[in-house]
């Protein structure tokens, strides 16, 4: 049986407080004198918060944010009360209510659920993609290329287009069509500098549309971006959305 991610989170707190003690007892050890200051304050929260005024209270809530972060992509999936169940039981020790081939059969059928949840939101974010950028290609504005990529020329550019070979500086921000702000160097302050051929095919495609000084607003089908698999903060068959500003275009030997 697998071993979830709130076990092992667990466990590294257990280590991290084991090797914490530790330490604490070879100080106390080593530094004699200070050994008794050092018990008299274990006592003292470590930090001083309204309504979690022990260390059992404090590790308690942490553990529990932590868990709460392990386990939000299954919220709709979890009881929360029958979860607190199982944890008093393990920690008391009583009989389980699931024995370890019940355990694998409910987990099993969670990945079952979970995996044709997955893929009726990757169809509709294919749906959605799809009606947006009709709607979009119908705009004065917005150009189409054979591949499906749209651009909007914001601000004309004058210098050197890049090619595949080239490296350039870019300023941009990112979203997902609902508007989500998935990465954004205009909101670090600091443009981006990359060859092309370490990008997506949108990208490549949209940059060589674009000429040094030039902004443009990129619509990408989710085939020229991050396709099936998705990536980080991206899901699965998700369109995106950039607005780039092509600052310098470098040859492929700067660095």
């Amino acid at each position: 049986m697998k071993i979830s991610r709130s076990a092992l989170t667990i466990s590294a707190l257990a280590l991290a407080t084991t090797l914490g003690l530790s330490a604490c007892k070879k100080i106390e050890d080593g530094e004699g004198s200070t050994g008794a200051a050092t018990a008299a304050g274990a006592d003292a929260p470590a930090v001083q918060v309204p309504g979690l005024k022990s260390n059992r209270e404090q590790v308690g809530y942490a553990i529990g944010l932590d868990l709460g972060n392990s386990i939000k992509p299954l919220e709709d999936e979890v009881d929360l009360d029958a979860m607190v169940r199982g944890i008093r039981d393990n920690l008391a020790g009583n009989e389980p209510r699931l024995n370890d081939e019940q355990v694998m059969q409910v987990m099993q059928g969670l990945a079952t659920r979970m995996q044709a949840k997955q893929a009726a939101e990757a169809q509709t974010r294919l749906d959605d993609e799809k009606k947006i950028l009709d709607e979009n290609a119908a705009r004065e504005n917005v150009q189409t290329t054979a591949s499906g990529l749209q651009y909007e020329v914001l601000t004309p550019g004058t210098g050197p287009t890049p090619t595949t070979s080239d490296r350039v500086r870019v300023h941009y921000e990112g979203k997902l069509l609902d508007g989500t702000v998935f990465d954004s160097s205009i909101q670090r302050g600091e443009p981006v500098e990359f060859a092309l051929a370490e990008i997506i095919p949108g990208w490549q495609e949209g940059l060589q549309l674009m000429q040094q000084g030039a902004k443009h607003r990129l619509w990408i089908p989710s085939s020229l971006g991050y396709g099936e698999q998705g990536a980080g903060p991206i899901p699965p068959n998700a369109a995106l959305q950039f607005e780039v500003e092509l600052i310098e275009v470098l040859p492929a030997s700067a660095q």
